[in-house]
């Protein structure tokens, strides 16, 4: 299974002839490298309703036939605009191609501006996804928060969480979320993107092995990590 990063908190998961995208901000992205016309997933899964997290994710789902899997508010209102989308909660599990996601809880806000409007503000999330025998902790936008040794319960081989403070947790609370999760490897991102997020992760590795076993994976925009 292939991990790519494409800057913010936009990935691509790859297995076989399988894909999905998580928060697929890439037109207005600055640290995006890939355009949003190249990738055709066959789902595509966001953590809440903010502007750089939703991204081109419609463009993409009328383009390719892509469902659409997220928390139920934001899936009402996509779903309006055209495209096949799935509503959830913390704590449900759906089943897409090739796996599943299952709905956690996130510490952060979440709406969708059009012009000057918010719409379909509905709750953050974090994503634990099954996929090409992995499992895999996507934690969105959030703080730290202690039920994080919960979702480590959940046996992952990798977790992804921001690192960018400002508007989530920096690098010092996320080293110790890292400790709480148990994961094999942690992947960083929401840094670098915006002057308010810049951090250095190399700092964030250092922190994360005086805390614990865990690998850091720090990818650049179009990196990837093969399981």
């Amino acid at each position: 299974m292939r991990i790519t990063y494409f800057g913010h908190s936009a990935f691509q998961f790859q297995h076989g002839d399988q894909s999905l995208l998580i928060d697929p901000f890439l037109s207005g992205n600055p640290s995006a490298t890939v355009s949003p016309e190249t990738l055709s997933p066959q789902t595509i899964l966001l953590t809440h309703a903010h502007n750089d997290h939703v991204g081109d994710t419609v463009a993409i789902a009328k383009r390719t036939g892509a469902t659409i899997i997220t928390v139920f508010e934001l899936a009402t209102y996509l779903g309006r605009q055209g495209v096949t989308a799935i509503g959830a909660n913390h704590g449900g599990t759906v089943a897409f191609a090739g796996g599943s996601v299952k709905f956690t809880p996130a510490w952060h806000s979440s709406s969708y501006s059009v012009d000057d409007d918010f719409v379909a503000p509905g709750i953050p999330a974090g994503l634990v996804i099954r996929f090409g025998g992995k499992t895999v902790y996507a934690a969105g936008d959030t703080c730290l928060f202690g039920d994080m040794a919960l979702i480590g319960e959940e046996g992952l081989d990798a977790a992804i969480l921001p690192i960018g403070d400002h508007f989530t947790m920096g690098p010092a609370d996320a080293a110790r979320a890292s400790r709480l999760l148990r994961a094999g490897i942690v992947i960083p991102c929401h840094y670098d993107t915006f002057p308010p997020i810049s951090q250095d992760p190399a700092q964030f590795a250092t922190l994360v092995a005086e805390q614990c076993d865990s690998t850091v994976v720090a990818l650049r925009p179009n990196d990837a990590h093969d399981f």
